[in-house]
This record gives C-alpha cells, sequence and structure tokens, in this order.
C-alpha cells in the first residue's frame, strides 16, 4: 500500500525538479552578479584611498591618515577605523577591535556567497533525484504498453537525463563563483591587515611624541 502511494508521487515526473533547478539557476546568477559588482565597488574604492594614505603612511602623518579614514567608503577601511577607534585604549585593545572588525568584515564580504557553495554541491543531486523521477516514470510507462518495446524506455531514461545535465550546468558556475569570491575576500582582508598592522605600529610612535 505505502509502495503504490509512493510511485503514484513519484509518477509525477521529472519536469519539476527542472523547473526546480531553472529557478535555483537564475537566482545563482543574481547573487554573482551582486557579489561581482560589490567586490569590484569594493576594490575601486581600496585603491583610491591607497592612493591617497600612501603617501601619508611613509611620511608618518597618522592624524592625516585617520581624517580620511572616517569618511572613506568600503568594507575594509571599518578595519582602519578599528585602529584609531583603540588607539587611546592600550595596543592590547586596539588588536582585540581590529580583529573583531576583520571578522565582521569578512561576513559581510561572504555573504551570500555559502549559497553559491550550497548550489555547487546540492545542484547535481537534484538533477539525479529528478532522473530517478524520470526513469521510474519511464519504467512505468513500459509495463503499461509493452508492445513499444525499448523505445518507450529509452525515450523515457533519454528525458530523465536532462534533469542530470541542468543539475550540472547550475552547479558548475555554482562552484567557479564560490571559490572566486572567497578568493577575493581573502584578499580583501589581507590587505585591510596589513594597513591595520602598519597603522599600529605608527600609532605607538606617534603616542611617544606627544608624551
Amino acid at each position: 500500500m505505502l509502495t503504490e502511494r509512493l510511485l503514484q508521487v513519484t509518477l509525477v515526473g521529472s519536469e519539476w525538479v527542472l523547473y526546480l533547478l531553472l529557478f535555483l539557476s537564475v537566482a545563482s546568477i543574481a547573487m554573482m552578479v551582486e557579489r561581482a559588482l560589490f567586490f569590484r565597488a569594493s576594490r575601486i574604492a581600496w585603491d583610491r584611498l591607497l592612493e591617497r594614505t600612501e603617501p601619508l603612511l611613509h611620511a608618518g602623518q597618522v592624524g592625516t591618515i585617520e581624517e580620511v579614514v572616517r569618511t572613506w567608503p568600503g568594507p575594509e577601511v571599518e578595519v582602519l577605523r578599528a585602529v584609531f577607534d583603540g588607539a587611546a585604549r592600550g595596543p592590547a585593545a586596539m588588536e582585540k577591535l581590529v580583529h573583531a572588525a576583520l571578522l565582521n568584515e569578512q561576513q559581510r564580504m561572504e555573504r551570500r556567497i555559502a549559497f553559491l557553495g550550497t548550489m555547487g554541491n546540492n545542484a547535481p543531486f537534484i538533477g539525479l533525484f529528478g532522473t530517478v523521477l524520470g526513469i521510474i516514470r519511464a519504467f512505468r510507462d513500459l509495463s503499461l504498453d509493452v508492445k513499444g518495446g525499448a523505445n518507450v524506455v529509452m525515450a523515457g531514461i533519454s528525458e530523465a537525463l536532462i534533469a542530470t545535465a541542468v543539475g550540472l550546468f547550475v552547479a558548475i558556475p555554482a562552484v567557479i563563483a564560490y571559490n572566486y569570491f572567497m578568493r577575493r575576500s581573502a584578499r580583501a582582508s589581507v590587505r585591510a591587515q596589513s594597513v591595520a598592522s602598519r597603522l599600529m605600529a605608527l600609532l605607538p610612535a606617534r603616542q611617544d611624541v606627544q608624551v
């Protein structure tokens, strides 16, 4: 009895799986575009900030750098602001604030990227599920039309395999985009940490002079 009920459910075929994969594909593309625009804008803002602050870093003009950083856009800049926020509280507090800012900005940069990783891992299984449903339906059709012979089964299986192909088609770009954006996030964190470390090295010297 239970087997018959499950069979009736599976006989709906794999077409709905294709629609599901199509929807997930559109969602993945939208997230890829959104993240690409986000990282592009972030990189442009960071490059312009470096053009502005690199001469100031060499000259040790930390006060001017703070004025620039306070009003500059971009996720990595939050890490540099944490340096100045923690400067008055001592080196230990400053390092903790910088570390916390790095974690927060890393989460911000990796937002929605996890969906791409999930898609890359699971889209082939969704497609395979659709293929299994299609094969079940093909053999069911064969049992109802014995005269059709192998032609009935082959036609059903060929249609069912489309679901697996579509699943792979959705998964491969998602995996590539996931790896690419994760590398971009890691590079951005390293850039921010590098400049923050240089600032932290300059701040004690500035404080000593003021004393």
